[in-house]
């Protein structure tokens, strides 16, 4: 399949023991979390299947899985098409960011080892010279944001955060196109991370909370400047 259809070339490969549903599942949720398949667009069993190079029973398999998580929804055609968020769901999707991102940066205030502050502040410092690099800027603040719900130590805080980052790989564009959004983040995780290194769990907890409404704040702007 040609790389112009949308999908991620050379296709990704099946690892040892992976059964064809979950091999289609994984690498299906990877694209979309990803941002590679973009809301709207439309996705078909046979194209995937074809892309994979698997039959189309698996492929059949995981959009039943991915449509059950919703990320994925009827579309015209009685075919599927990568879900969209409108304002209201982008609200609610926000609402339970901040209480959980909140809760894993006072959770890690608690519980990083001194190895993962600092491994958290390189990847910051990192900002600094991705700064002009609005993709570069993408992989940096998720890997920050990453190691942040790592650091937290709590299996089910992470579940539920990587849950809300599917649902984040939704949204079209970063808000890292708007002006002085780089530096409001950069400056922000620099505070967050200072709470953590100062063992501060309220204080670490707030101003991730209010990093993730300056997020939402961006992100609808952003939304309106697209005429979402």
């Amino acid at each position: 399949m040609a790389a112009d259809a949308g999908f991620p070339m050379p296709p990704p490969r099946q690892r040892p023991g992976e059964g064809l549903g979950d091999f289609a599942y994984r690498v299906l949720r990877e694209a979309i979390r990803s941002g590679h398949f973009r809301s709207g667009q439309h996705l078909r069993e046979a194209d995937v299947a074809r892309w994979l190079d698997i039959s189309r029973t698996p492929v059949r398999e995981a959009f039943h899985r991915i449509v059950s998580e919703g990320l994925l929804t009827s579309g015209p055609w009685n075919g599927l098409m990568i879900a969209a968020l409108d304002r209201q769901q982008l609200v609610e999707l926000y609402a339970v960011r901040e209480v959980l991102e909140g809760t894993a940066a006072g959770l890690a205030a608690q519980h990083a080892s001194d190895a993962e502050i600092k491994l958290m502040f390189s990847i910051a410092a990192s900002e600094t010279a991705a700064k002009d690099d609005p993709d570069r800027l993408v992989v940096v603040n998720a890997e920050l944001h990453q190691t942040i719900y790592a650091a937290a130590h709590n299996r089910y805080l992470l579940q539920s955060l990587n849950a809300v980052v599917d649902s984040l790989g939704l949204l079209r564009h970063s808000t890292f196109v708007l002006p002085g959004s780089t530096e409001l983040a950069r400056r922000e995780h620099v505070e967050i991370l200072r709470a953590i290194k100062e063992r501060n769990s309220k204080k670490a907890e707030q101003l991730a909370r209010r990093h993730i409404r300056h997020a939402l704040a961006l992100r609808l702007r952003l939304q309106r400047e697209d005429g979402a």
